[in-house]
């Protein structure tokens, strides 16, 4: 149901020795919407997406999501629960093409056992074709045809975020992390990608969190923002809202 909570991080957090990555963090993402977060370098955006991936365990709050405590489940297995994610570097196997980096994405769907896949026949056949036929579809959406052969390696930085993206993509979330999927993008290959999140969200219903430097981009996309500073969350709400917030603004975003 559009509105209600998906997923939920209470009283999160985190620090490093003396650092505090997060402090005491608190948000909610809606099922349907795409929240934007923001906030300078440094600010805690991707501890709190690797808090809720199992890369990071804070030492204090609940990462909340199908009545579950993420964070008390193995890292391993959160994206059998429906969660993928994005890297800020992109993270690819860059000796193998474009469509093998997304079958490989695929494993956490695939039933049959060794010995079916060594004789490749009956239900590991037909399971093997279900599987292209997903990979088939978000190779479509991210309209990545004429590179599904390429090895990722040779491809300009761009069109690397794109098949990292379709690799999130195939696990079929219902949760999608995306940590700066534009950065280091020229203004074409923002709007592409900015327009596949949108596509993403509102033909899949896949709830998106997004962290992103482009308030251009923030602010066009997403349907409410939170914005953290040093470790803290000091504001949240609807682009309008965030635009005229003066403690963003004094904060992070810096008057007209």
């Amino acid at each position: 149901m559009a509105g209600e909570i998906h997923l939920e991080m209470k009283n999160v957090t985190l620090g490093f020795g003396n650092l505090v990555a997060l402090s005491d963090v608190s948000l909610q993402l809606r099922r349907g919407e795409i929240l934007g977060v923001i906030g300078p370098n440094g600010a805690g955006k991707t501890c709190l997406l690797n808090c809720i991936s199992g890369f990071y365990k804070p030492q204090k709050g609940q990462v909340l999501y199908q009545n579950k405590d993420l964070l008390k489940i193995p890292a391993h297995t959160i994206a059998q629960f429906g969660i993928s994610r994005t890297f800020q570097n992109v993270e690819l196997y860059t000796g193998l093409s474009s469509l093998d980096n997304l079958l490989a994405a695929r494993h956490i769907h695939i039933q049959y056992g060794l010995l079916s896949a060594l004789f490749h026949f009956g239900a590991s056949m037909r399971e093997e074709v279900k599987h292209r036929r997903a990979i088939e579809d978000i190779v479509k959406l991210l309209e990545i045809e004429d590179i599904r052969d390429h090895i990722v390696g040779s491809l300009p930085y761009g069109l690397r975020k794109r098949v990292e993206l379709g690799r999130a993509l195939v696990q079929e979330p219902e949760i999608l992390l995306l940590d700066e999927p534009m950065a280091g993008m020229n203004v074409e290959e923002k709007e592409d990608m900015a327009r596949f999140i949108i596509d993403i969200n509102e033909l899949k219903g896949t709830s998106v969190m997004l962290i992103e430097h482009d308030m251009g981009v923030v602010m066009d996309i997403t349907h409410r923002i939170a914005v953290l500073d040093f470790g803290n969350k000091i504001a949240e709400g609807t682009p309008e809202e965030i635009k005229e917030n003066p403690v963003v603004i004094n904060a992070y975003l810096g008057k007209a």
